[in-house]
């Protein structure tokens, strides 16, 4: 190839324009000259520039200048799709690109996606929302693009912000047991029993929502979570396998809760072993937003705070379970929770140690009853479901 003057080039070509500036155009790995993206003073600087081309081709290191013209609405939508996710992943991430990413991202290519750009669509976030949701939307937007990286549609990815995908969960709060009981006194009768399976089951809700006559066995006092069947945003349940392999397990409940199971399963779980074993008032699966009323109201009845959550419910039981003696193994394998520390392998909490743990638990519970039972200006509270057997 050679250049205005006539002299041959190794790499690429350079020519003059009107203007007075040079151009420089090179052959790229599939043999297509592409231009420089911006013109040179001189033809020392467009030497220069051929140069470093040249050398990324050499290394393998060349992208095509051309490759992140693929718009990011696009390309983040055919991300989602192929990453093969549960269904309540797909509809978080298809949520924080509409509210969050979109808005700001979506009309442009991947390629005009900058740091800069970046920095300050976090700075919005943080200045109009919480810090969870714009760490949560930070971490999608970084995969995306490093996935892009990886497609060599870009040259490095823009999420760059050290620490700004990270979330620091705030300390969960607990309920006592006076107060559990409170909870499930308040909530009426066909929910009081998932209070009880939430504090001292402990179930997560999606698991309780999937549970079934066969699932429990009023003999030896147990309950077995199989599935779990969380709600969509659009009230449709995604019925599916549990949070994590460790959360098909067997739970063995505390005795206080015999009569509180048996009591539910003959006044409101559907028939047949398949039968649901919670119900809404029209015998259909029960919605989340309509126990959420209940909830509510049962909460602010009892006193606790508006950021007391029903999977509070499961802190509260972790915490008594420990103090009653259970070990960290035991109130994992009883709360579904798996460990990537090593040492978790070579601990292991059998049948006959989970019902200790029932047993340990069964008994921190009716102390703590007899202790406000005793109180002389305390009023009986609760029906006869809520006192000991």
């Amino acid at each position: 190839m050679a250049n205005d003057k006539g002299r041959r080039r190794r790499f690429g070509a350079i020519r003059k324009l009107p203007s007075g500036r040079f151009q420089a155009r090179y052959p790229g790995p599939d043999g297509v000259m592409r231009p420089a993206p911006v013109t040179f003073e001189t033809t020392n600087d467009a030497d220069d520039w051929l140069a470093e081309k040249q050398t990324e081709i050499r290394r393998g290191d060349w992208i095509d200048p051309y490759a992140g013209g693929v718009n990011f609405a696009a390309y983040a939508a055919t991300w989602v799709k192929d990453r093969g996710l549960g269904v309540l992943t797909v509809d978080l991430y298809e949520r924080l690109l509409a509210k969050h990413i979109l808005p700001t991202f979506g009309d442009g290519d991947l390629d005009e996606i900058t740091a800069p750009r970046v920095r300050a669509w976090r700075t919005d976030q943080l200045a109009n929302g919480s810090k969870s949701v714009t760490a949560k939307a930070y971490r999608l937007l970084k995969a995306i693009m490093e996935t892009a990286v990886d497609d060599e549609l870009i040259r490095r990815n823009p999420c760059r912000i050290k620490g700004a995908g990270a979330e620091k969960a705030d300390e969960r709060p607990t309920a006592t047991v006076a107060q559990v009981d409170a909870l499930a006194e308040a909530i009426g009768m066909r929910w009081r029993l998932m209070v009880y399976l939430g504090a001292y089951g402990p179930t997560r809700p999606e698991e309780l929502a999937g549970l079934r006559r066969r699932d429990v066995d009023l003999n030896e006092l147990r309950i077995t979570v199989r599935v779990a069947e969380p709600e969509r945003v659009n009230g449709r349940r995604a019925p599916g396998a549990t949070k994590s392999d460790a959360g098909t397990r067997t739970i063995y409940l505390p005795a206080f809760l015999g009569r509180e199971l048996r009591w539910h399963l003959e006044s409101y779980a559907e028939e047949g072993p398949d039968g649901l074993l919670f119900v809404g008032e029209r015998g259909k699966p029960f919605r989340r937003s309509t126990f959420g009323r209940y909830w509510r109201k049962a909460r602010a009845v009892v006193g606790l705070p508006d950021h007391f959550r029903f999977y509070d419910l499961r802190h509260t039981g972790h915490t008594l379970s420990t103090r009653s003696g259970a070990t960290l193994k035991d109130t994992m394998v009883r709360a579904g929770q798996s460990s990537e520390k090593a040492a978790m392998i070579y601990q292991h909490s059998e049948k006959e140690r989970q019902q200790e743990v029932a047993g340990m638990l069964d008994r921190s519970v009716r102390k703590a009853r007899r202790a406000v039972a005793r109180k002389p200006d305390d009023q009986a509270s609760g029906t006869d479901l809520a006192r000991d057997d």
